[in-house]
């Protein structure tokens, strides 16, 4: 086999990674169906799947337990389940769309509206993608099992959102973090005030990062009437990304603090350290953030997977003091 990559062919969505596997290394009939998913995206996944290993971080710290293979599986079944969860949320959020993003320069290559899958087979798509997580958290307490199926609602409503109401993003941020409370109920067995505020700051998280990235969009949004919370700051986005910024640095600290104040000191510290290196990382996207560079944009809002894991980084370092 020869070591030279292929080049992407046509369908290739313009956002995604100019060398991602599933333009140069899927299968040419799957790749329409792994678009949807998002697979050549993967920011999605990621910042779907650090809030579940926030909970179950501080799940472990509240209860003082060590770690065990359950947990493992725990970390694992969010894994699997943020891949599956995350490709069914968008292929249903396209399926909602098709017609809107045929409008957006940056989405009209997408699998549907391009004509690439029909609808029929991007439902049985969806279908199959969330039968096998339904699946995996099937091997979760009953508690878990009963978020997770509470979770969908927000997930059905999200497409819907942008053509309500300028809030969007907060729609979004309601069901991309429901993993910290399915998380931390999974290894508790019970939803604690840690877990709820731990929920509140990834909610104001997924604010700051959303925005930054609906900033992309922001005059094709206006001609075609899609809302946002960046057309609804235009100039005063800085001002707002800042108070999301100390929303889920001052959140996430009393879920650590709550969390860790039954523990050891350093248990405590090494919690607490989690919202503040995250804190830090986002001042730094603050101090970048330009709504004019497209690209720029694009880069701060990927950035955020590395914001999420060093307060992932903390959590378990303060789960195995």
């Amino acid at each position: 086999m020869s070591g030279t990559l292929e080049t992407p062919e046509a369908g290739a969505v313009p956002d995604a990674a100019a060398a991602n596997w599933v333009d140069l290394r899927a299968p040419a009939a799957w790749r329409p169906y792994l678009r949807l998913s998002r697979l050549d995206r993967p920011i999605g996944t990621w910042l779907l799947l650090l809030p579940c290993w926030w909970g179950l971080g501080l799940a472990l710290v509240a209860t003082g337990a060590r770690p065990g293979w359950h947990d493992l599986w725990i970390a694992l079944a969010c894994a699997v389940g943020a891949v599956l969860m995350r490709g069914a949320g968008c292929t249903w959020n396209d399926i909602a769309d098709r017609r809107i993003d045929a409008q957006v320069a940056r989405t009209r290559a997408r699998p549907l509206p391009s004509g690439q899958v029909t609808v029929r087979k991007a439902l049985l798509w969806l279908a199959a993608q969330a039968g096998i997580s339904f699946l995996i958290l099937l091997t979760l307490p009953a508690v878990a099992i009963g978020l997770g199926i509470l979770s969908l609602l927000p997930v059905a409503l999200y497409p819907f959102a942008k053509r309500v109401t300028w809030w969007p993003q907060a729609v979004l941020g309601i069901a991309f973090n429901w993993g910290a409370l399915l998380a931390y109920a999974a290894h508790a067995g019970r939803v604690d005030a840690p877990a709820i505020l731990l929920w509140l700051a990834g909610l104001a998280w997924t604010l700051f990062y959303d925005t930054i990235y609906a900033h992309q969009d922001v005059e094709d949004d206006a001609i075609i009437g899609v809302k946002s919370t960046a057309r609804l700051f235009g100039d005063a986005t800085p001002r707002w990304l800042r108070r999301f910024l100390v929303a889920t640095v001052g959140l996430m600290g009393l879920a650590a603090a709550l969390a860790g104040i039954r523990g050891s000191g350093l248990a405590l510290v090494l919690a607490l350290a989690g919202p503040w290196a995250m804190g830090w990382h986002m001042a730094w996207q603050l101090r970048r953030f330009d709504p004019e560079d497209g690209r720029g944009l694009l880069r701060l809002f990927r950035s955020n997977r590395d914001a999420g894991l060093l307060a992932v980084l903390a959590f378990a370092l303060a789960a195995l003091a």
